[in-house]
């Protein structure tokens, strides 16, 4: 008999397992397991890696193309549903479960990072700075956000208009049949989905716990170590856990409030005490070259090495590469996620809310946060640069010493990568768990907090295993098999979506009582939530 209440046994277990054998091998093993994760790393930039690049662009087309046709229409629910979530409070949620904690960690260590060391400019140069603004907009653009909206449309069409459990193998139906998705490959899918999501969130813990650590560091004097990283791990794990417990409605809603009210505070704080003049320029002239360079940066797989030989190392395996199989490998919880609170809304506007506006925020966001860096860096009194190529994790709070109020400052920003942390890892648990329940959209708690300390567990080994490389490692690694899954997705999701206009008709029956209480309900079996408007 189960422990929890409502489990698919299959998924649960084998997920489980896996990362359990993972973490032991990892704690008995460290040395051999960074070893591992090195060559892995190896094998998949330096053979796969335009396969990242293709299947990301693909994704984005798709997209767009899908938003502006006739699908655009279609409602991810029944046609007299209504949103179960104010489009504020949806956009609030969307942004801080899928991206705000690694951009906070990003927006000026990378822009800084490239200035140092830039792919072709001069380093250093005001061509390198222009250089670094182009490829953080293009590494925290359109691209991710597509992976998102994918994966939420699919789920949501087929979940909550088609009346199949909320599973990734769920999106496969028009290919397996209903019954297979419930048989030996749709199994695998799921699987495979809770495998991606646990190391692409452990990635985005480790980033968050090494920030917080440099940061308590350099305003409070603690010991910036990896024991340290651990213990906020272990603190943090324990937050996003009782968060994700008491539900959307509660933990995860109100937390995304505080992130994002604590995101535009730092927004406006950079506008009126940075370069108010520079920051604007740098927003619109970076727009332009990400616009008109946006489809060769999309497929330049640096076949001749050129990129390689001006930096001295794969530098579009260790970013480009990176971010996709990261953006990917968040894919599964992000754009479940998406689903989840999206029910009742269109295609058009899941694309155009999931994919243009947390764009347009990102970029106002990039331009305050790395747009002053650089700016102090070009004109000021420097050394950001400097402090960047010592510890990656330190680019935030030195900027901020370069401000007034650095006390305040530093504390609300400590504070606003712990809420983003916890709103992401949160939401990741809370997917993971539904993912694990036949595709509850209501888990078990007992079943949230297994999944919680999980991810915890991971994230803690991987830092022991390697620091930031195996974090990356984690990420390429989990998300690989999954771009194939999306590939897929794409086609059986454009199959469904013609149905709608004439094609093959797809319409998928409830075949147990489990799935119609799936079908029926965003609660528990028999229950119905009040709509949140």
């Amino acid at each position: 008999m189960s422990i929890f209440k409502r489990v698919d046994n299959h998924i649960f277990w084998i997920s489980a397992i896996i990362a359990a054998i993972f973490v032991i091998w990892t704690v008995l093993m460290p040395e051999q397991a960074g070893g591992v994760f090195s060559s892995i790393l190896a094998f998949l930039t330096g053979n796969f890696g335009w396969s990242y690049l293709l299947a990301m662009t693909l994704f984005l087309l798709f997209c767009i193309v899908v938003a502006i046709s006739k699908f655009g229409k279609i409602k991810l629910g029944k046609d007299d549903e209504k949103p179960e979530y104010s489009t504020i409070t949806w956009f609030f949620m969307l942004f801080s479960a899928s991206m705000g904690i690694g951009l906070v960690f990003w927006s000026i260590a990378e822009p800084m990072y490239h200035f140092g060391g830039p792919p072709f400019a001069e380093p250093g140069s005001a061509a390198a700075a222009e250089e670094a603004m182009r490829y953080t907009f293009y590494h925290w653009g359109l691209h991710p956000w597509a992976v998102y909206a994918l994966v939420g449309m699919a789920l949501a069409y087929f979940s909550f208009r088609k009346g199949m459990p909320f599973l990734v193998s769920s999106t496969f139906a028009p290919i397996l049949g209903e019954k297979g998705t419930r048989g030996t490959l749709g199994k695998a899918i799921d699987i495979l989905s809770v495998f991606a999501t646990i190391f692409g969130v452990a990635t985005s813990l480790g980033l968050g716990a090494m920030q917080i650590t440099t940061g308590l560091s350099m305003n409070y004097e603690t010991p910036d170590t990896i024991p340290m990283t651990l213990g906020i791990i272990a603190v943090i794990t324990v937050l996003f856990t009782v968060s994700v417990v008491t539900g959307i409605d509660r933990g995860i809603k109100y937390l995304s409030y505080v992130n994002m009210t604590l995101a535009l505070i730092f927004i406006a704080f950079f506008i009126f005490f940075g370069p108010l003049k520079f920051i604007l320029n740098t927003f619109v002239t970076t727009v332009g070259y990400y616009l008109q360079n946006l489809l060769w940066m999309s497929l330049y797989a640096d076949p001749y090495g050129v990129m390689a030989e001006h930096t001295g190392y794969d530098w579009l395996g260790s970013w480009t590469v990176f971010y996709w199989a990261w953006w990917i490998a968040w894919g599964p919880f992000c754009g479940a996620f998406i689903a989840r609170i999206s029910r009742g809304r269109t295609v058009r506007e899941v694309v155009i809310g999931s994919l243009f506006a947390p764009v347009l925020f990102s970029f106002i966001w990039l331009s305050s946060f790395g747009g002053s860096a650089l700016w102090i860096e070009l004109f000021g009194v420097g050394g950001i640069a400097e402090a960047v190529s010592a510890s990656v994790s330190s680019a935030f709070f030195v900027t901020l010493g370069h401000f007034p109020m650095v006390g305040l400052m530093s504390f609300l920003a400590t504070l606003m990568i712990a809420t983003f942390f916890i709103t992401s890892a949160d939401s990741a648990t809370y997917v993971s768990a539904a993912l694990t329940s036949g595709g509850d959209p209501d888990p078990d708690s007992s079943l949230r907090v297994v999944w919680g300390v999980t991810k915890g567990a991971v994230a803690a080994v991987l830092l022991l295993a390697g620091g930031l490389s195996a974090l990356q490692t984690a990420s390429i690694a989990s998300a690989f098999p999954f771009m194939i899954v999306m590939l897929f997705m794409m086609y059986t999701l454009w199959k469904a979506f013609s149905s709608e206009f004439g094609g093959m008709v797809f319409t998928p029956q409830a075949s147990s009582k489990a799935d119609i209480c799936h079908t029926t309900s965003l609660g528990s079996c028999g229950t119905k939530e009040k709509d949140k408007g």
